[in-house]
């Protein structure tokens, strides 16, 4: 028998702006979908950590983030020393 004694997941996410939109728009859809995705993870009470967010010269949005994997205890991946 084996038993999942702690899980994460290591995601890169890119959030880009939807083309058929003025620009300025878009980009601050982009920063609404972005805080949306993140208080997401508040709500659901999702453990996690965000390693990088940097915005792009195009106004799109990347997150490198390490979160819990569906209620799996999250073990030490999320403390600084394991990173």
């Amino acid at each position: 028998m084996k038993r999942v004694k702690a899980a994460c997941l290591c995601q890169t996410l890119h959030f880009l702006l939807k083309e058929d939109m003025d620009r300025e728009f878009a980009v601050k859809q982009v920063a609404a979908e972005v805080e949306h995705y993140k208080q997401g993870l508040d709500r659901n009470r999702t453990q996690y950590r965000i390693l990088e967010e940097s915005t792009q010269p195009d106004g799109s949005v990347i997150i490198r983030i390490i979160r819990q994997y569906n209620t799996c205890p999250v073990g030490n991946y999320l403390d600084e020393k394991a990173l």
